[in-house]
């Protein structure tokens, strides 16, 4: 796959390095050339520095050839506009943005751009371990975020319907027994069994 990732920050060059070594072609494009610094020393793809949403610059970074668009830099504005231009103008049908503010999530749902927020993925995160939850997993559905992960059910819960089991701004998915067995909450008449862990789901943005 070729992805063009802008902004080559912590997130951006991580993200590039790891998607070079996994044998993708990758270019970035960042504001700041000194930024390419925090590259791996393997990377082997293409880097270019300039104004991102400068169409001269996206096309000298690869996007008229590109299967998908990364903007990964730390302004909000900039990461929408440039999805914008990578959508509409340059009609790449795979675009991701890393948000800040989640209240600007709104704006990238209308334009159909997916999005990452860090700020949501922080306090989920912070959330499920406070709950006593583990094993967190995030997953891109549409436009939207859900979270996956395990919860230690109280001892009282075991024998009970799956379906009983009341958890706040959850949705319960199933049980995941200690064998590594796993029972889907689909009948209704699943029940609970001594070490099982439930597994539930949320969107966090």
């Amino acid at each position: 796959m070729n992805i063009l990732i802008v902004g080559c920050g912590k997130v951006g060059s991580l993200l590039a390095s790891e998607l070079d070594q996994m044998g993708h072609d990758v270019s970035v494009l960042d504001r700041e050339e000194s930024h390419f610094s925090l590259l791996d020393s393997e990377f082997s793809g293409y880097t270019i520095s300039g104004v991102p949403i400068d169409q001269d610059v996206l096309k000298r970074a690869g996007i008229e050839g590109c299967d998908a668009l990364l903007a990964m830099t730390e302004d909000d504005n900039v990461n929408i506009m440039v999805c914008q231009i990578a959508r509409e103008i340059f009609h790449i049908k795979t675009v991701l943005a890393r948000i800040f503010d989640p209240e600007r999530e709104k704006i990238f749902s209308a334009f159909h751009i997916r999005t990452v927020s860090p700020t949501n993925l922080t306090v989920d995160m912070v959330l499920s371990a406070l709950s006593g939850s583990y094993e967190v997993r995030h997953t891109l559905i549409g436009n939207a975020t859900l979270s996956y992960y395990t919860i230690r059910p109280q001892k009282e819960w075991t024998g009970r319907y799956l379906r009983d089991l009341q958890i706040t701004d959850t949705h319960l998915l199933g049980a995941l027994h200690p064998d590594g067995g796993f029972t889907l909450l689909k009948t209704g008449q699943e029940t609970l069994g001594a070490g099982d862990l439930l597994i539930a789901a949320r969107v966090i943005d």
